[in-house]
């Protein structure tokens, strides 16, 4: 198990590749379940999305599972990073 530290952005890849913080990866809202496997190998990951709604559902749903993470929220991303 790697012992890192990540922010997961579950918006779509089209509104990820519109701009998205740095070093964070994108797992779609839609591809979650399917991607338990990876998202298992960060330690208490932060969900982040464009208002706070997909990520909350994803923490939700994961908490529910038994997972530790958390809702980073409502980010504002801009080409080449988040503000």
């Amino acid at each position: 198990m790697e012992n890192k530290k990540v922010l997961i952005d579950v918006r779509t890849p089209m509104e990820f590749n519109m701009g998205h913080a740095e070093g964070s990866i994108n797992i779609p809202l839609d591809e979650v379940v399917d991607r338990i496997d990876e998202i298992k190998k960060f330690t208490a990951p932060t969900f982040v999305c464009a208002s706070g709604a997909r990520s909350g559902s994803v923490v939700d749903y994961l908490v529910g599972q038994g997972f530790e993470c958390e809702n980073g929220g409502s980010w504002v991303f801009h080409q080449g990073g988040a503000n």
